[in-house]
């Protein structure tokens, strides 16, 4: 069940040794999701998941061990297949609970699952629902805060025949909804009921990612992709069944679904849930220190954005017990990471994630020399390639070490493709994908990511389609032309903003056009921080919009605030540049005789995901 190893994975020549010694199939046992846990159930006494509500330290908080476990994910299949037989999608509007967990994994061994973001209007999760092919719905009940019941019905009645079960509190009666709790108890725990579990190739989960526009993009995972993208994980990062993990990632991600679930499950380690809201929820991070005192936690992690709100909390807590610190979801700036490892002593390893790829692409291993700025090695029994982008976008050879270019994936861990096989652009001839990160391999074989070839706007982690940005400001029928592009952020890592070029003639305020277009947009993070009016938009030769000019001035924007806020006026040059290591350079030109404000200029530029060169005429070098 842990898998141990004899020595561990610290180098690329480590993971190839690894990788030589015996074959996958040979390591990994299980062919399906119900085999991990009917496993992991010979770990009776070991707790598998604890859900924490508030963090304090008086609290009694609800545990679950793996012999409940697994019986609950049983159930769970049980009663899925009862409702829609054996293949049957399960769709879920849930937050991190404990009944979270027993709905993705029974989901997936009776048919498969389809995490939603709760988050999402009516309308759209509706149409991620018919999409799926789901017919099942496992949806939050009232509560006091949350509105996900009262889309949940607003759901049901957009999608005939879905049949809707309730996550509430026992003997809670909803009327046209199945109890989750009622369902659960009558059905058996050692047994399925419905035949063999779904394994191998079949499709276990389809997750959404992307826009919001147009028709839903659902990546398909396989049992096969998951458990591959778990073991290579989990190898690297050394995990074991002493381990004591902090999952403050929503349930309808695959950071908190996979990354930091089913990767820690498969090797019997036991999984905090901070709260319903996880890193949302403002308690968790006051007491994050404390509640890795309480639990003797030993791996710890959060998204960057996460990462800069915990380095503003005084560490209060024993932190002797971490091992590791774990970061991904979006590039860490520097100067984040840099807070983070003074404030709490420990080192922090990057990860590159992707949906595509099950989870995870890259790790820094746990037991190698860290690399600031690096995601680390490729998973073992996957293959990684660099290679050159061409003009007219297509791939070239590879790149050399140091060398710019754009990465592509491949092995067992990789999507089998889309629900929409229209979707599937990212899907290469030869079974690999690109992911359309632009990225350099170091000498060690490391991977640093640069940037992005593709459009994707990177919100602390949170995926945004400039697609549906530009399409509700197009809506506007003062509107000519519209695009959406990320703008640094010290704390998001990056934020959407839109500019906005209007049709001749017409006039409209900034406001009216705000008030417009987040009444359209359905994911409040995709509603643009800056709106930009500007008198046309670059275009190429083609006439496309040219957004890598967008790009650029919205980080020039950006920089000349800094540099003017921490110089104390606006007169420095400051020029924003394509390209680097980073995606972006920033070139900022004192006055003479400033030369003593250039480290001012540094820090205030520091936390951006960007490279920065001060100069000053005539300063010695």
């Amino acid at each position: 069940m842990s898998f141990p190893l004899a020595e561990p994975l610290r180098s690329l020549d480590d993971i190839v040794r690894f990788e030589q010694a015996a074959p996958l199939e040979a390591r990994l046992s299980a062919r399906s999701i119900h085999d991990l846990f009917v496993t992991a159930a010979r770990l009776p006494d070991r707790p598998a998941l604890t859900m924490i509500m508030t963090g304090d330290d008086d609290e009694t908080p609800r545990v679950l061990g793996y012999h409940a476990l697994a019986a609950g994910v049983t159930r769970a299949a049980n009663l899925f297949a009862e409702i829609g037989g054996r293949g049957v999608g399960v769709a879920y509007l849930l937050p991190s609970l404990l009944e979270t967990q027993l709905t993705v994994w029974g989901a997936e061994t009776a048919g498969y699952a389809v995490p939603i973001n709760f988050m999402l209007q009516p309308e759209h999760i509706a149409d991620l629902v018919r999409a799926s092919g789901a017919r099942i719905l496992v949806a939050l009940g009232p509560h006091p805060q949350l509105d996900i019941w009262q889309k949940a019905l607003r759901v049901r009645a957009l999608v005939p025949g879905l049949q809707l079960i309730s996550v509430a509190p026992p003997g809670e009666a909803l009327e046209h909804a199945l109890s989750l709790a009622e369902g659960l108890a009558r059905q058996p725990d050692d047994r399925l009921t419905f035949g063999a579990a779904r394994s191998g190739d079949d499709i276990a989960a389809y997750f959404h990612t992307g826009g919001t526009t147009g028709a839903p993009k659902l990546v398909a995972h396989s049992h096969r992709s998951q458990l591959a993208s778990a073991f290579g994980a989990g190898v690297l990062y050394g995990f074991c069944a002493t381990d004591v993990v902090l999952n403050g990632l929503p349930m309808f991600h695959v950071g908190g679904t996979l990354a930091c679930s089913l990767d820690l499950f498969m090797f019997g380690a036991h999984v905090l849930l901070m709260s319903p809201g996880g890193m949302r929820n403002p308690a968790m991070v006051r007491r994050f220190w404390r509640i890795i005192e309480r639990h003797r936690a030993t791996v710890i992690g959060a998204v960057p954005t996460s990462l800069g709100a915990l380095c503003e909390v005084p560490v209060d807590g024993d932190l002797s017990s971490v091992r590791v610190a774990l970061t991904g979801a979006a590039a860490t700036p520097r100067a984040v990471a840099e807070r983070f490892e003074a404030v709490t002593g420990k080192r922090l390893h990057e990860l590159l994630g992707m949906t595509e790829a099950s989870g995870i692409i890259a790790v820094d291993p746990a037991a190698g020399t860290r690399t600031l700025g690096s995601v680390g090695f490729r998973l073992p029994y996957t293959r990684v390639r660099v290679r050159r982008l061409g003009l007219d976008g297509s791939l070239g050879d590879d790149c050399s070490p140091g060398e710019v270019g754009v990465l592509t994936v491949s092995g067992p861990h990789v999507s089998p493709g889309y629900r929409d096989p229209s979707h599937a652009a990212a899907m290469l001839p030869d079974g690999a994908l690109n992911t359309g990160d632009l990225v350099y391999q170091d000498d060690t074989g490391k991977l640093h990511v640069a940037g992005r070839s593709k459009d994707l706007i990177i919100r602390g982690g949170h995926n945004i389609d400039p697609a549906l940005i530009e399409e509700a400001f197009t809506a506007h029928p003062a509107v000519a032309l519209a695009a959406a592009v990320g703008q640094p952020d010290a704390y998001a890592g990056e934020l959407p903003v839109c500019y906005v070029a209007l049709r001749p003639g017409a006039v409209v305020s900034e406001d009216e056009l705000r008030a417009f277009v987040e009444a359209r947009i359905a994911e409040r993070p995709a509603w643009p921080r800056q709106i930009y009016v500007v008198e046309a938009l670059p275009l190429t030769a083609v006439g496309k919009i040219y957004k890598p000019a967008l790009r650029t001035d919205a980080t020039r924007r950006v920089a000349v605030a800094a540099v003017s806020q921490a110089l104390g006026h606006d007169r420095a040059a400051v020029e924003a540049v394509p390209g680097g290591k980073r995606g972006m350079r920033v070139v900022v030109t004192l006055a003479a005789g400033e030369s003593g404000l250039a480290d001012a200029v540094r820090e205030a530029l520091g936390g951006y995901l960007l490279e920065t060169t001060v100069s000053v005429p005539g300063a010695l070098p």
